[in-house]
C-alpha cells in the first residue's frame, strides 16, 4: 500500500503532523487510518480537532490518550454511523423472498454475520426477516463493529421513528414497542443477535458463514483495503455462501476474489 505523503513533492508541516498522528494512532490502538480514504478522513478529523481547540494533531493525540470522552468521540467520528432499518428496502425484499428461502431449503440452521453493524439496525433487520421465515431460533446472527459506543446503542435497541421509515408496517407491529417517544426492539430480536467488538482491517474473521452482510462501509476504504476485505469475506463464506453489499458498492470482477454475481449487490462464493 502506498504510504501517505510519499510523493516527490515535499510534505508541509501540516502533512507531517497528520502523518505522525496516523502512525501514533496505529501504535496506540491498532487502528490503521491509512487504509481509509485520506481526504475524507483527514477533513473529518481536522473538523473534530478544531472543534476542541487543538492547534495540531500532535496535541490532539495526547489529549485522546488521556481523555476517554475525546477518545470515544474520535472513534465515533472515524466510523460512519449512519444506518436505518431495511435501508434500500427492495434489496432486503430480495434477500427475504429469494435468497434466504433458497438457502434454508438446504440448511435450516444459518450462520450470519453483520459486519460493521453500527447501531444495530442491520442485524435486527436480518433477525426480523429470519423470524418471519421461521428460521430465527435455529440461526446464529453475529454483529460486529469497532466502536464501543455504537455497540452499546445497538444492544440497548432504542431508536427514533426516522430509523423505521422503511420498515414494513407488520414488522413494526411485531418487533417494536413505542414508548417515551422512541421505538424499542423486541426482546426476542435482542436475544437473537450477538454483538461483538471487531476491527475489520486487523482482526481475524470467522468462517463457514451462510450470509455476510457488509453495507455502506467499503466506500470509505482505499482500493487496496477493499480488495483485501473482499478476499477475506469470500474466504469466510461457506462454498455457495452469500455476500450482501451496499447500493454504492458494486464489486467489479468478483471472480478475482472467488466470488460470482448472483444479483445486483449480492455475490456468491464460488463452489
Amino acid at each position: 500500500m502506498t504510504e501517505w505523503g510519499t510523493s516527490k513533492a515535499p510534505r508541509s508541516a501540516e502533512d507531517e503532523d497528520f502523518a505522525r498522528f496516523v502512525a501514533d494512532i496505529r501504535k496506540a490502538t491498532s487502528i490503521d487510518l491509512s487504509q481509509y480514504k485520506e481526504t475524507q478522513m483527514r477533513r473529518r478529523l481536522t473538523t473534530l480537532r478544531l472543534k476542541h481547540g487543538f492547534l495540531d494533531f500532535a496535541s490532539y493525540f495526547k489529549a485522546l490518550m488521556s481523555d476517554n470522552r475525546l477518545h470515544n468521540e474520535f472513534l465515533d467520528r472515524m466510523t460512519i454511523n449512519v444506518s436505518e432499518f431495511w435501508r434500500n428496502p427492495n434489496r432486503w425484499q430480495v434477500l427475504k423472498d429469494k435468497f434466504l428461502p433458497a438457502i434454508l431449503k438446504n440448511n435450516p440452521r444459518l450462520s450470519i454475520w453483520s459486519a460493521a453493524c453500527s447501531t444495530g439496525e442491520e442485524p435486527y433487520t436480518i433477525a426480523m426477516i429470519l423470524d418471519s421465515l421461521r428460521a430465527l431460533d435455529a440461526s446464529s446472527v453475529l454483529a460486529t463493529d469497532i466502536d464501543d459506543g455504537v455497540l452499546a446503542k445497538a444492544k440497548a435497541g432504542v431508536y427514533l421513528e426516522r430509523s423505521l421509515r422503511d420498515v414494513p408496517p407488520e414488522f413494526v407491529r411485531n418487533y417494536f414497542r413505542e414508548a417515551d417517544g422512541a421505538y424499542h426492539v423486541s426482546d426476542r430480536l435482542k436475544k437473537a443477535v450477538r454483538f461483538q467488538k471487531q476491527n475489520l482491517l486487523l482482526d481475524r474473521f470467522g468462517d463457514n458463514y451462510d450470509l455476510i452482510v457488509c453495507r455502506n462501509v467499503m466506500i470509505y476504504f482505499t482500493e487496496e483495503a477493499k480488495q483485501d476485505l473482499y478476499r477475506r469475506f469470500a474466504q469466510a463464506l461457506k462454498p455457495g455462501g452469500l455476500l450482501f453489499v451496499g447500493s454504492t458498492e458494486q464489486i467489479f470482477s468478483p471472480g478475482q476474489y472467488g466470488l460470482e454475481t448472483s444479483e445486483t449487490f449480492f455475490y456468491r462464493r464460488s463452489v
